[in-house]
């Protein structure tokens, strides 16, 4: 593995072999301080002592609770309280956000946290605690890692994800990839979400190639990175393409060592395929996947044909087990019938921590896990995604769940009803608007919004299209029917408020 800063010049470098002599070291100082199963939170960007803490952590059975760096206080502090997260280990700060005081913001009179340690302060991060100091016996159906995601409460749900998942998993995509020994992958996805740590880190941990960790993503840093160091593989989702070629278009580098290129999160449009496989002159294929399946559950192979490539989602991975569902009753649709997909194998979380409702919800008695994407099978076993089943919002490849932002702007003391939707974007796939009826006599001023949830929320979340309504479409039961916000929005209906 090699560190790279954000001006892309790489630092320092590790053997395979360091590293796990790294890592045993911190899970020894780990180990003598908190019991198997405990939970502990990573507030960070990708710098190697993420890497370092998701291994140790790994190694003395003690399960690591990702929070993105991007969250403000009240986000944290959910994730510390659901948890039940006995520490909580930062860096100083993130892109401007200030993470030594949020966290201790957000674990103020949380009394069961017992330790808030800068990752960079290794006297603290490797203090021997009273605890014996030894390794316990780790199982591979142990939980090794909480995810946390939303649902349709708008409050994260933590999928509990096992050794067996995340390391198989990443195993099963590399080798699809075509990654080996010699291959050079640049890591641009952040830890804190299964592809960084995951997909990428322990593919090539199990593959033994070179891993170039980035901890911002910048795309001309990324370009030049690419070609001095023959970067041969790329994971990304579709936003960072688009960035990457626009870079491109800007100064030119050479590309030539790229060989594989794999992108997801959500559809890939097919001008995106042919302008990546022209600009890098590689391969490129799709995955599908989400955090609770550790997370990948088809993926295209590098001959798959460009139709295949551009209108499906790919095949299964090996090992996992993959059925097209009916909404209605659960039994099985015919080959290219639309459905719900979902699946069951290996991969599955455990559940959702602490949430057994929300478990029920996803995961029925047969042991299938439903994704709440609707797609369809053909007879090679190749899917295609038609819709959603959920209201999720995928903007860049991030899942965004609009309850989770209504919850926050009912709080707003000129909000009376809410209803947050996704809108089609040519560079996010989608973005965030918000619909907003207000009894107040003040007008409503979108900056004076977007600011006030930007106090609250990660800003991916924070809306970027605000319109005001006298009245939402309902349904019979009174429920605001999203889907008409949304298609009236776009045949002009509603006009988004602007600053004054």
């Amino acid at each position: 593995m090699v560190e790279v800063d954000i001006e892309g010049a790489t630092g320092r470098a590790w053997t395979y072999k360091q590293f796990l002599d790294d890592s045993e070291k911190l899970a020894f100082a780990l180990s003598s301080r908190f019991s198997p199963g405990e939970r502990l939170v990573i507030y960070a960007p990708s710098v190697p002592k993420w890497l370092l803490m998701e291994y140790a952590c790994a190694l003395c059975g003690v399960v690591l609770v990702t929070a993105n760096p991007a969250y403000q206080e009240k986000e944290l502090r959910f994730i510390l309280e659901q948890s039940g997260a006995v520490g909580l280990f930062h860096t100083d700060s993130f892109r401007g956000n200030p993470l030594t005081k949020i966290a201790r913001q957000a674990a103020a009179g949380l009394d069961v946290v017992r330790e808030i340690v800068d990752i960079h302060d290794n006297e603290a991060l490797h203090r021997t605690g009273k605890r014996d100091i030894g390794l316990p016996e780790v199982k591979p159906g142990d939980a090794v890692m909480i995810q946390y995601t939303s649902g349709t409460t708008g409050f994260p749900k933590g999928a509990v994800l096992t050794h067996r998942g995340l390391v198989n998993n990443a195993r099963f995509y590399a080798g699809r990839l075509g990654v080996c020994g010699d291959s050079v992958w640049a890591n641009i996805m952040p830890l804190f979400h299964t592809a960084g740590c995951g997909m990428v880190s322990l593919g090539c941990l199990q593959a033994g190639c070179k891993m170039l960790l980035i901890p911002v993503f910048d795309p001309s840093v990324v370009t030049q990175l690419i070609e001095r160091e023959k970067v041969t593989t790329i994971l990304g989702v579709p936003t960072m393409m688009v960035a990457l070629i626009d870079a491109l278009e800007q100064e030119t580098q050479n590309m030539a060592s790229v060989k594989m290129i794999s992108s997801g999160g959500s559809m890939v449009a097919p001008d995106l395929v042919r302008k990546i496989k022209i600009v890098f002159g590689c391969n490129f294929g799709t995955l599908y996947g989400q955090t609770e399946t550790s997370p990948v559950i088809t993926q295209h192979h590098h001959d798959d044909t460009m139709d295949d490539i551009c209108t499906t989602i790919g095949q299964p991975l090996p090992q996992t087990s993959v059925a097209i569902r009916s909404i209605a009753d659960n039994h099985v649709v015919p080959l290219d019938t639309v459905g719900e997909i979902c699946v069951k194998g290996y991969c599955n979380m455990i559940g959702y921590h602490a949430n057994p409702k929300a478990t029920a919800q996803a995961v029925d008695p047969q042991g299938w896990l439903h994704t709440g994407d609707l797609g369809t099978m053909d007879a090679r076993g190749f899917l295609r995604i038609t819709g959603r089943v959920k209201d999720m919002i995928i903007r860049g490849g991030e899942n965004l769940f609009p309850a989770e932002i209504e919850n926050v702007l009912l709080e707003h003391p000129s909000v009376t009803e809410v209803s947050v939707v996704g809108l089609p974007d040519d560079k996010w796939g989608e973005v965030v608007a918000c619909f907003i009826r207000s009894e107040s006599t003040d007008a409503l001023d979108p900056a004076e919004l977007h600011a006030y949830c930007r106090e609250r929320l990660a800003p991916q979340k924070t809306p970027t299209v605000w319109c005001a309504v006298d009245a939402f479409p309902l349904t019979g039961s009174g429920k605001i029917q999203k889907f008409s916000l949304r298609e009236g929005y776009l045949a002009g209906q509603y006009q988004p408020l602007i600053n004054e």
